[in-house]
């Protein structure tokens, strides 16, 4: 067994409560910004924050909330978010975040599948809440604001601090409750521990210089553990200030930047690809910002250069999954390697096991990456055989992600084992076509999925986004391709459409292109 460890040490991670560990400024910057709304400049001090969850904490708990309840989040990025998440950990209690943008029938299939009782919203989604909330069972929702008929969430918010303590098992109590597909199926709970949240933002801690000086920007959900850690947590355990953005819109993004002189944004590629291309980037000022970290899906060199060029700030990746807290790569603050996922974080050992022969792989050598270390999760909720098949004996937690170690110990990712395409056995990973794509000058935006083909399996097939009044062909993107790969990886196709589909965290939903593909077929 060929085991890699990061080149940095050992960290110690305290035995404690997320909430412990995320406050563990609050008294010394008790005055200082924690958390502003980007638009309305609403803002809370440490000191306002704290208060604010001890209080929301109080409430719940008078209303007979406790440990092992489970509250669902149905929200955009606010600075509400922190203090419902935190006033729930406060209690032992779980925190179910849910995707705003997602239906009726589909909230409802997390409220009962997680067992929550109580969802806090917002005007926009009360409607979506109630009619899933009913199908569920949910007991009550409460609302961010004001809304006729509707409980508010100031009617927890202003009751009297919680003055119990509330015993807590770090390493067994579950708080967080993201869902994820994993590497394949349904959506299943993901669960993490106090412990799982905590080392996570410890091992990260460890390897970032950002400082309480930083003002960090979270357009990235709240709802997806990228946002809930990074954003949310990260930047409060740092002693830094957020800055919340309920929906990513361009102008917007770069006015805040400016507005408040952000010095960190966290993003996802599509995002840096805007800034790589977009026009609109010029007309803002950017240069107090430091450092554009990119994860969730891969990012070519070519973007994260052009990037890099066009903001004059540091573009990094880094690289984890919901079932890791997230993080298990980070790039060292100093260190550019265009197109690296940078180098595991403390505590985290790493596999590469070939997915045909289950053997491990040497230096160089793409397979999948086996993770083990505290950030990984205790399992999904009440699905024993997708938790067996995710975590190998041993506590390996098996990524679905195909990677490669270099010889200076720098990661990179070069697709997801479920997406790679077979081309007369030959394997092709979409993400590497889709950057040679986006390097085009008339390409805005493309994906690659494989579609099926009876002499060869499957060939790769581009869906593409031109710039308006772009006049380039098929014909010329696919030779522009063939250019540049080897011929089995060749594009077969091309379509073109007005927009790639994707998440809200940003990856792409290549199974919508491929239900287009079977339709038109």
């Amino acid at each position: 067994m060929t085991i890699f460890t990061s080149p940095f040490p050992s960290v110690d991670i305290p035995m404690t409560t997320v909430t412990a560990e995320v406050f563990r400024h609050a008294s010394r910057l008790a005055d200082k910004v924690a958390v502003i709304d980007g638009s309305s400049r609403r803002s809370h001090t440490y000191r306002q924050l704290h208060d604010a969850v001890m209080r929301t904490a109080g409430g719940l708990s008078s209303r007979g909330f406790g440990k092992g309840d489970v509250l669902a989040i149905l929200c955009p990025n606010l600075p509400e978010y922190a203090i419902v998440f935190h006033a729930v950990a406060t209690l032992g209690g779980i925190v179910t975040t849910i995707n705003p943008t997602y239906t009726p029938f589909e909230v409802e299939a997390q409220l009962k599948g997680s067992g929550a009782g109580l969802v806090v919203t917002v005007p926009m989604y009360l409607d979506t809440a109630r009619l899933a909330g009913r199908a569920a069972g949910v007991d009550e929702i409460f609302v961010i604001g004001h809304v006729d008929g509707a409980h508010s969430l100031s009617d927890l918010s202003t009751a009297s601090p919680l003055q119990d303590v509330v015993e807590v098992r770090p390493a067994e109590d579950v708080v967080a409750l993201p869902y994820s597909s994993g590497t394949t199926g349904l959506p299943k709970g993901v669960q993490l521990t106090h412990r799982n949240l905590v080392a996570n933002l410890v091992q990260y801690d460890a390897i970032s210089t950002a400082d309480e000086d930083d003002v960090v920007l979270a357009v990235l959900p709240f709802f997806h553990i990228y946002g809930m850690q990074i954003l949310m947590n990260g930047v409060l355990h740092v002693g830094a200030t957020t800055v919340t953005m309920p929906r990513f819109d361009l102008e917007e993004f770069l006015g805040i930047i400016q507005d408040h002189r952000v010095t960190r944004v966290a993003v996802v590629p599509p995002i840096v690809v805007a800034l790589a291309k977009s026009p609109l980037v010029e007309r803002y000022d950017l240069s107090s910002l430091v450092q554009i970290g990119s994860g969730a899906a891969p990012l070519s060199a070519a973007i994260e250069e052009e990037a890099m060029r066009r903001t004059g700030a540091q573009v990094v990746q880094g690289f984890g999954l919901t079932e890791t807290s997230p993080v298990t790569h980070a790039m060292p603050d100093g260190e550019i390697r265009s197109g690296s996922i940078g180098v595991p974080i403390p505590n985290t050992e790493i596999r590469v096991v070939d997915p045909e022969t289950g053997q491990d792989l040497a230096v160089g050598e793409a397979g999948e990456l086996w993770i083990r270390g505290p950030q990984v999760m205790k399992g999904y909720l009440g699905d024993d055989d997708a938790t067996t098949v995710t975590i190998a004996p041993g506590g390996w937690l098996r990524t679905g992600d195909i990677g490669l170690v270099d010889g200076e110990g720098f990661w990179y990712i070069t697709d997801r084992l479920k997406e790679l395409i077979k081309y007369k056995g030959f394997q092709v990973a979409p993400a590497e076509l889709e950057a040679v794509l986006l390097t085009h000058p008339e390409v805005v935006d493309a994906a690659v999925v494989g579609i099926d083909d009876l002499e060869s399996g499957e060939v790769p097939k581009g869906f593409v986004v031109t710039r308006p009044g772009a006049g380039v062909s098929g014909e010329e993107l696919m030779t522009y391709v063939a250019d540049r790969v080897a011929r089995y990886k060749r594009i077969r196709r091309i379509e073109f459409i007005d927009e790639i589909p994707k998440s809200l965290s940003g990856k792409i939903l290549r199974r919508v292109l491929r239900e287009r593909e079977t339709a038109a077929s």
